[in-house]
C-alpha cells in the first residue's frame, strides 16, 4: 500500500488509494481541483477524438492506480511538477457516465514513457507512466500525475487518454497544455480539425492555490459522442 506525503493537506495517510479515491469524488476534492471554464460552454462540443499512438505500454505496470507520482509501496516521489487532474466523462446529454475505465500515460520529467524504458538509460523509476480509475455515478476521475513535457518528436507536451466502456470500442484523446507555444508546431495537434475541436483537448494547467511547492490543477471533462438510455 502507498504511504506518502500528501501536500495539498500536509498529511500522511496510511491508506492512500483510498484516500485520493474519496478526495477526487468528495466536494472537497471538487473545490481544490476544478479550474476556472465555461463548462457550459464545453457541454456545446464533443470532445475531439486523438490517436493513441505508439507508446501505449505493451506490458502494464503492477501499479496501476490513479496516483503516478509514488510507485507501491516507494517512499520518494516522481520528479516533475505535480498535477492534480480531475474531470467528468459525460454522455451526449451532459450526463455522466459511470463505470467507464479512463487510463492515462505519459512521459516522465525526461521525456520517456514506461513503454520506451527498455530503450533508454536514463528514467525516471518513481514515475508510475500509467494510471487507472473507474468513474462512479458523478462520471468523474481523478489522477495525481506530472505536468507534461515536450520530447524528441512531439512540440507539444500532451497527456493521453483512453476510456474504455462496456460493449464499446476503446475511445482515444489526448491532453495538451493550453498557451503552450510548442503547440502550433506540433503536427497532431494542428491536425486535430477546427479551431472547436483543438480547444476541447486544450486545458489550462493552473497553480493549485494554497500549495507550498508549486502544485498544478487541470480540469478535463469528456463529452462522448454516447446516446444515454432512453
Amino acid at each position: 500500500m502507498k504511504t506518502a506525503l500528501f501536500l495539498p493537506s500536509a498529511t500522511i495517510t496510511p491508506n492512500r488509494r483510498r484516500f485520493l479515491r474519496q478526495l477526487s469524488l468528495g466536494s472537497l476534492g471538487a473545490a481544490w481541483f476544478t479550474v476556472p471554464g465555461a463548462f457550459a460552454e464545453d457541454l456545446a462540443r464533443k470532445t475531439a477524438w486523438v490517436e493513441e499512438g505508439p507508446f501505449y505500454p505493451p506490458k502494464l505496470p503492477l501499479d496501476t492506480d490513479n496516483d503516478l507520482i509514488i510507485v507501491n509501496d516507494s517512499v520518494t516521489p516522481a520528479i516533475g511538477e505535480i498535477t492534480h487532474l480531475s474531470g467528468r466523462v459525460l454522455d451526449a446529454r451532459g450526463g455522466p457516465i459511470r463505470d467507464a475505465t479512463i487510463e492515462i500515460w505519459q512521459v516522465d520529467h525526461s521525456g520517456i514513457y514506461l513503454a520506451d524504458r527498455s530503450n533508454q538509460s536514463k528514467f525516471d523509476s518513481h514515475f508510475q507512466g500509467f494510471g487507472r480509475f473507474l468513474t462512479g455515478s458523478t462520471g468523474e476521475y481523478y489522477f495525481r500525475t506530472l505536468k507534461p513535457v515536450r520530447y524528441p518528436g512531439r512540440q507539444a507536451p500532451h497527456i493521453h487518454f483512453k476510456i474504455k466502456m462496456k460493449g464499446r470500442e476503446p475511445w482515444t484523446t489526448q491532453l495538451f497544455v493550453k498557451g503552450f507555444p510548442g503547440n502550433e508546431q506540433d503536427g497532431i495537434w494542428r491536425d486535430i480539425g477546427d479551431a472547436q475541436a483543438r480547444a476541447s483537448v486544450t486545458m489550462d494547467f493552473v497553480p493549485l492555490k494554497g500549495s507550498p511547492i508549486g502544485e498544478i490543477g487541470a480540469r478535463f471533462d469528456i463529452l462522448m459522442d454516447v446516446t444515454p438510455p432512453a
